[in-house]
């Protein structure tokens, strides 16, 4: 048992108090829901070219190219319409298409809420536009998608509405890990998550390797607040957990920036060690830059994939 959990646990006034706390949260982040909704659209627009622009011959149904046939291949492929025009044969190529499942995830635990004087929005607004906006992209490139905790991957193009009503409906901050367990996620499949990552990182350790074993490929998305990784405090301050309403005050916050600081760097190596030796990639996103550009950097990063269960 954790200290937090010991002194919870003898101070049930501060308990009720944590809940009451996060109830009204969830009860706010529901009332959001529609705003975030319609910033996911204008987000996604603006990385208008999708997540499917593969560009090469394979399984499809879109015409890519017409080649020269080559001797051994079936004859059935010859495009013979084409071929009449002169003294060639030739096959009619399609684009390379596969689609792929992905899994997006939120994390809504209480930390998740936190926003800071030097940031744009709470860490759960921005995860939630990300999320809606590459929910929206996926699907416009014909990849099913489904968010964890609330339906199983779909191609329908109304996805993002889907998840957006099921948050406002299911908006309870409850405590829940930063990543979720794979239940349900088959080999190949691609999970992103959208969260802190503020759990301990052994913890996220070992949720990650059975998610790898799962034949799953993560790619974690860490929002940010500025102040989570400057701590621009200084003087007399009192901080409040905003799981266990315990609460700290300092005499001289200043005093522990450098050490708060080499600890949040500590942390975010661990979690690059930790993507690197499962071959999953990592997106630190800080809520003070646009959403846009974190969604253009985790395009990248799933474009960047072979098609050996990712994006090529």
């Amino acid at each position: 048992m954790s200290l937090a959990d010991a002194l919870s646990r003898n101070n049930p006034r501060a308990t009720n108090r944590a809940a009451l706390e996060r109830l009204s949260d969830a009860v706010g982040l529901a009332a959001r829901i529609p705003d975030l909704l319609l910033e996911s659209r204008i987000v996604a627009n603006t990385v208008a070219h999708g997540l499917h622009g593969r560009r090469r011959a394979g399984s499809g149904e879109t015409f890519w190219q017409f080649r020269h046939f080559n001797m051994g291949e079936p004859a059935k492929r010859i495009d013979w319409r084409r071929s009449a025009r002169d003294d060639h044969l030739y096959v009619r190529e399609k684009e390379w298409e596969a689609a792929h499942t992905m899994w997006l995830a939120v994390d809504r635990s209480p930390s998740m809420y936190f926003a800071s004087d030097l940031a744009q929005r709470a860490k759960i607004d921005r995860a939630m536009v990300l999320a809606l906006a590459l929910g929206e992209l996926a699907v416009r490139g014909a990849e099913r998608v489904g968010y964890v905790g609330l339906f199983p991957p779909s191609a329908n193009r109304n996805v993002a509405e889907r998840a957006a009503e099921g948050y406002a409906r299911d908006g309870d901050a409850r405590e829940m890990p930063s990543l979720p367990e794979p239940s349900g996620m088959g080999r190949f499949s691609e999970l992103i998550v959208f969260s802190d990552l503020l759990d301990p990182v052994a913890g996220i350790e070992e949720i990650a390797a059975r998610i790898g074993a799962r034949g799953v490929r993560g790619h974690l998305v860490k929002i940010v607040d500025p102040a989570e990784e400057t701590f621009p405090y200084d003087g007399r301050i009192e901080f409040a957990d905003p799981e266990t309403a315990m609460k700290l005050v300092l005499g001289k916050a200043e005093a522990l920036r450098e050490d708060f600081t080499a600890r949040m760097r500590s942390r975010r190596d661990r979690l690059r060690a930790l993507c690197d030796r499962l071959e999953w990639s990592l997106t630190v996103h800080h809520t003070d830059r646009p959403a846009a550009e974190c969604l253009l950097a985790l395009h990248q990063r799933l474009s960047e994939f072979t098609p050996t269960g990712a994006f090529p």
